[in-house]
């Protein structure tokens, strides 16, 4: 585990250890911050997206250049 992996665990777990109410207030303020949002937003749509196959980025642009 990488110290940032581990970092992470460490705020997960007290997240985890507060009650709804509090973990609602601490997700909400970092939602209020327009960088994490986009960062949470990001991270949210790879995560969704991991399983679904890809193609090389020059077979994609061909259609484009026709």
């Amino acid at each position: 585990m990488t110290g940032s992996q581990a970092t992470a665990e460490v705020f997960i777990t007290a997240l985890k250890s507060l009650s709804k109410k509090e973990r609602n207030h601490v997700i909400l303020r970092i939602a209020e911050e327009k960088e994490l949002r986009e960062d949470l937003l990001d991270l949210s749509l790879i995560a969704q997206r991991k399983n679904e196959s890809s193609r090389p980025f020059l077979q994609f642009t061909k259609k484009f250049n026709r």
